[in-house]
């Protein structure tokens, strides 16, 4: 018999679809959060016969339980942890682990590619077109690399996962992998996949205008309150804002933060591990402690959310060569210029500030992370140099 204990992502039900491929009913899965595996681990060294295999893929357990794991791996040899996360590579002391981020090819793995191999290795699985396809979706999509791919096959079937109960779609994906040559989707799929892409387009666009920005030590963060849909959510706000170093979206019902980012220079399962969390290098998260409530909630629950920059002007547009117009929630007025296309200055209520940038988007990024500012409209741009216009006649006027 084997038991498998893994996450309650995609990536996590993927290892106990690959499971139930090589091991039909000989195979029982407990499907948990990071904070409910220790618990599954303890019940399962206390009740379980010693003839068992333990699968553990896509999360890692306490230290605690990391010993008793180890006294049960030297008395049965029947230990296998798979996992991915930075934050579980100390496990690769063990006989029993196996944590690796980067494959021989220099691709991102993810618990379900891992797990693959593993059973395909050692004979366990036998490899297929459509399984392989399956796999690759996946890692895509738990590594983020389908963006960069434009692999949005990737992103739906993520989107399927959560559109249907855990059981529900580990059938579909079984039936499909049994009797298919490759991996696609259903028309019945396509046809609401297609429905609640548009329902996250509308979600992200009410999220925007919810965003807040904070400064939290070294970083520039956004946060905003979110139930659903944080890949896509954060991917899009990090996008959006690119001065901020990553976007913290804060769930209330489940006690959960996640964060997201599209730097390459920041590391958010380092930020998550102060919290008590952990995660990848661009997408990870923790649990709502107290000590994050007060930083991410109390602290920010004042602040006024950042206007979106304007999105359709045809006059104050970015790196203008007549200058380019932002306020702030202090209704500052702000103009961005250059009198050389080399330097670049910015003037605060028609007073220069002390610093020059290299470029539009150094002074930019400035002004957005110190001030706050957005791209204001074109009929407020227009309005304002009517207003300079009218004070410079009238003080021709005077002389």
């Amino acid at each position: 018999m084997y038991k498998l204990l893994s996450h309650n992502d995609l990536d996590g039900v993927g290892c106990g679809i690959l499971a139930k491929l090589a091991f039909n009913d000989k195979v029982r899965i407990r499907y948990n959060s990071i904070t409910a595996l220790d618990r599954e681990i303890e019940f399962f060294l206390e009740n379980d016969q010693q003839k068992t295999f333990l699968f553990i893929t896509d999360l890692s357990p306490n230290e605690e339980n990391e010993k008793r794991i180890q006294d049960y791996y030297q008395a049965t040899g029947n230990v296998q942890l798979l996992d991915h996360h930075k934050t579980a590579l100390h496990f690769n002391q063990y006989e029993w682990g196996k944590v690796l981020i980067e494959d021989e090819h220099g691709y991102l793995t993810s618990a379900t590619s891992l797990l693959y191999q593993y059973l395909v290795t050692h004979g366990l699985l036998e490899k297929t077109a459509a399984i392989s396809e399956f796999v690759e979706l996946v890692r895509q999509y738990d590594t983020w690399e389908w963006e960069k791919n434009g692999n949005f096959q990737a992103q739906r079937l993520n989107a399927l996962f959560f559109l249907v109960s855990i059981e529900e779609f580990e059938e579909k994906m079984l039936d499909r992998l049994k009797t298919s040559d490759r991996f696609d989707f259903d028309e019945f799929e396509k046809k609401i996949l297609s429905m609640e892409e548009e329902k996250i387009e509308r979600y992200i666009r009410r999220k925007k205008r919810e965003l807040v920005q904070t400064n939290l030590g070294d970083f520039y963060a956004g946060v905003v309150y979110a139930e659903s849909y944080h890949s896509e959510l954060g991917n899009e706000l990090g996008k959006e804002n690119m001065h901020l170093d990553y976007i913290a979206m804060i769930n209330m019902g489940s006690k959960r933060i996640s964060f997201r980012t599209v730097h390459d220079h920041i590391d958010v399962s380092a930020i998550a591990a102060v919290y008590g969390g952990g995660g990848h290098q661009k997408a990870a998260g923790c649990s709502l402690t107290m000590e994050a409530y007060k930083q991410f909630v109390l602290a920010t629950f004042h602040i006024e959310p950042i206007p979106e920059d304007a999105k359709r002007n045809r006059y104050n547009l970015k790196a203008s060569s007549f200058g380019t117009f932002y306020k702030n929630q202090q209704e500052d007025v702000f103009i961005l210029f250059s009198s050389d296309d080399i330097d670049w200055g910015i003037e605060k209520n028609n007073t220069p500030l002390a610093q020059n940038f290299a470029s539009f988007h150094e002074a930019e990024w400035f002004l957005k992370r110190n001030y706050q500012v957005w791209l204001v409209r074109d009929d407020l741009f227009v309005d304002y140099l009517m207003q300079m216009a009218n004070k410079v006649r009238h003080q021709h006027k005077g002389m």
